[in-house]
């Protein structure tokens, strides 16, 4: 890393001095993608050349992947699988990245009363089956791993900078949090490096920088619910900013003609019934990511609640009743942050 920074370094004082002597560079559009956290990472950037970019969109998913390692529960050696399966009823130290992570996922939980609540993993590996299978979850089993959820189960030291779980069986779950953050970080790492006009993408969360060159901001298309078979969008113009949406478009599973979206209420262990499309805009993805899945989970009224409680974040909710119709609500500063342009195609 030392020694790719002092290579970018270089560059970069080259440029300044090209531009010190009448020369000036237009930085050029550069897009990478690569797969973590079981979805697809995406980096746009403007940079002077194709060696900068790729060295500087390397970092960053080398950065990315490092932090997969660290929160994942599919990867059976992650640290956040080490806590839960080690840490029980005795603190263990745990690194930086993943403390502010918990950190935040606590505050939020107290906040929401257990609305967003990462210790939820025993039941949402029961619901991740259900979809590959396509069998309801059991009854009894669903109701043993709803015992092992609860924020409260969950302790942090920070001045030890150690977690502990107070009892065994209780899973940690940072699906609802973690792209977010790691979006954040990549993009963070583009900033160290120069890139300051970038936009890390992970699913429905993305992460922004500052504008692309000559433009007052990146334009962001947000994709709603659809209703007779026209695709609602919403256009967003952003900058330094995160805006994520949080759904059931495409992950969800029917029973009995219910449909049960991916997201869970961590209070009833069953997944969100109905469909309904959340999008935050935030200032961190950390912020956008975790507060689109807690307002899926509040519903309507609490969750615009929570936004409008929120400095610096507005959210837009789409509810598709079963008949098919469209109901909107937008936070109380939805327009002045978003600044949204409706289309459709």
């Amino acid at each position: 890393m030392i020694a790719v920074l002092k290579r970018i370094s270089v560059a970069l004082m080259c440029l300044l001095i090209l531009n010190i002597y009448g020369y000036t560079i237009t930085p050029r559009r550069f897009e990478f993608t690569e797969i973590h956290m079981g979805t697809q990472f995406k980096i746009v950037m403007y940079a002077a050349n194709h060696q900068i970019a790729g060295r500087a969109k390397q970092a960053a998913f080398n950065r990315i992947a490092r932090l997969d390692a660290i929160m994942s529960d599919y990867q059976q050696a992650s640290e956040l699988n080490t806590l839960s399966h080690q840490a029980i009823n005795r603190p263990l130290r745990i690194s930086y990245d993943l403390f502010r992570v918990l950190d935040y996922s606590q505050r939020l939980a107290a906040k929401t009363n257990g609305a967003f609540d990462i210790t939820i993993g025993a039941v949402t590996r029961l619901w991740r089956r259900a979809r590959r299978t396509h069998q309801m979850p059991d009854k009894e089993k669903l109701t043993q791993a709803l015992a092992l959820t609860g924020f409260k189960k969950l302790h942090l030291d920070a001045k030890t900078q150690s977690a502990w779980l107070d009892r065994e069986g209780v899973l940690l779950d940072l699906g609802g949090i973690a792209k977010g953050f790691a979006a954040d970080e990549a993009l963070e790492i583009l900033k160290r490096l120069g890139i300051r006009s970038a936009l890390v993408a992970a699913g429905g969360d993305i992460v922004i920088g500052q504008s692309p060159p000559g433009q007052s901001g990146w334009v962001i298309e947000v994709a709603t619910l659809q209703a007779n078979n026209l695709q609602n969008k919403t256009q967003l113009l952003l900058s330094n900013a995160a805006v994520s949406t949080s759904g059931d478009a495409e992950q969800f599973v029917e029973f009995d003609g219910v449909r049960y979206s991916h997201i869970v209420d961590p209070r009833t262990g069953v997944g969100i019934q109905g469909q309904s499309s959340v999008t935050v805009v935030a200032r961190r993805g950390i912020d956008s990511d975790a507060l689109a899945t807690a307002v899926s989970v509040l519903g309507k009224d609490e969750g615009l609640r929570l936004i409008n409680a929120t400095k610096n974040v507005a959210a837009f909710i789409t509810i598709k009743t079963l008949q098919g119709e469209m109901t909107s609500y937008a936070s109380a500063n939805w327009q002045a942050v978003a600044k949204p342009s409706k289309i459709r195609d």
